[in-house]
């Protein structure tokens, strides 16, 4: 039998451990049936430049394709953008969901990160090689499994992946849907849970997003590849910030511990650091990973961008929380009206921010 750690022991380790993780935010309110929005005078005096802000309203308008923003600091709406109300397709961070998802199962005991595919009975269309079977639920919500069966949907890095069975499980992070389709249906698998039903029961409800209906969350791909679907969301900007609020909060919300503030902590702190990234490339970024969350790692994740991380999608959604100056920015762009943000784009709204928050670039800052 495999030693192991109790996970009350790992979880207190990782906590002590995480210099990238969150820390809980101070003096924060929380929106009740809507989000409190600061304006005018009353922005600045919070300290933000409203000229500066207006500037960026029309830099989204007229140069970024953006069709949702929020931006809120400590709980206040600072600037807003777009239609924040419209229900759309939410791309890969569905998978930051998921993994804040995970935490009570795993400890309640439901789900033991440590049980291999083999453990738990997974297989896929063609059958997982030996050694794929041997990869752990933590590796695939850590992109780290080894596993490079194709995925029922698109938008990966799985045309960069070594050959199947090249890799032992663990030891290799590719960013591959496989993976978290896979966390997914293991998800639903062990706990007897649709994960749109415990989105609502866990997230949703408890939070109180303004624009949630179950009836529009719907799984796709192409299940004649692989048999694990994707599990996309249909969220609101507004409903998004309100994730980012709660993550920022360590998993608190207005006085009740909705996730652990372990687990919370757990799931955006380095698994992979950025000089391990895959394909090398990304190696050149800003970005390791956690538990489906994307960490600001490595030189440049000083200042604001200490202990930051974001959630990300195809096209332009983003969940970016950035706890040093308490501040969380939703953004949304509907590819329904064939839009796509670029990476630029992301980058300037978030210099444009620091800017009218009277924070000064600096060099080492991720994109300086």
């Amino acid at each position: 039998m495999r030693l192991k750690i109790t996970l009350l022991a790992a979880l207190t380790a990782l906590a002590a451990d995480a210099t990238s993780a969150s820390a809980q935010c101070d003096n924060c309110v929380f929106p009740g049936e809507s989000w409190e929005v600061l304006r005018g005078p009353e922005l600045a005096r919070a300290g933000w430049d409203v000229d500066v802000l207006r500037g960026l309203n029309v830099f989204l308008r007229d140069s970024a394709n953006s069709t949702g923003v929020v931006v809120a600091e400590r709980g206040r709406v600072v600037f807003s953008f777009g239609d924040i109300e419209e229900l759309s397709y939410l791309a890969s961070v569905r998978k930051s969901i998921l993994a804040m998802l995970y935490g009570p199962w795993v400890e309640n005991g439901t789900i033991d990160l440590d049980w291999t595919l083999e453990d738990i009975g997974m297989d896929d269309i063609g059958g997982l090689l030996p050694v794929e079977r041997q990869a752990t639920i933590d590796h695939l919500v850590t992109a780290r499994s080894g596993v490079y069966h194709p995925a029922s949907n698109g938008g990966d890095n799985l045309a960069d992946a070594p050959e199947r069975g090249s890799q032992e499980p663990g030891s290799y992070m590719l960013y591959s849907n496989w993976d978290f389709n896979a966390a997914g249906a293991v998800f639903e698998q062990l706990t007897g849970r649709d994960i749109y039903d415990e989105a609502q029961a866990q997230i949703a409800t408890p939070i109180g997003f303004e624009d949630w209906d179950r009836s529009a969350q719907r799984k796709s791909g192409n299940l004649s590849i692989s048999r694990n679907p994707a599990y996309h969301f249909w969220i609101s900007t507004r409903d998004m910030a309100r994730i980012g609020h709660l993550m920022l909060n360590e998993g608190a919300w207005d006085g009740r511990q909705v996730i652990s503030r372990d687990w919370a902590r757990r799931i955006v702190s380095v698994v992979t650091p950025l000089e391990e990234m895959n394909p090398v490339g990304r190696r050149d970024g800003y970005f390791g990973y956690g538990y489906m969350w994307w960490v600001f790692d490595g030189p440049t994740a000083v200042g604001p961008f200490e202990g930051a991380y974001t959630g990300r999608g195809a096209v332009g959604q983003w969940i970016t929380v950035l706890p040093a100056i308490d501040l969380v920015i939703a953004h949304k762009t509907n590819n329904a009206y064939g839009r796509t943000t670029a990476w630029d784009s992301w980058h300037r709204l978030i210099e444009m921010l620091l800017d009218a928050r009277g924070i000064q670039p600096e060099a080492d800052w991720p994109w300086g």
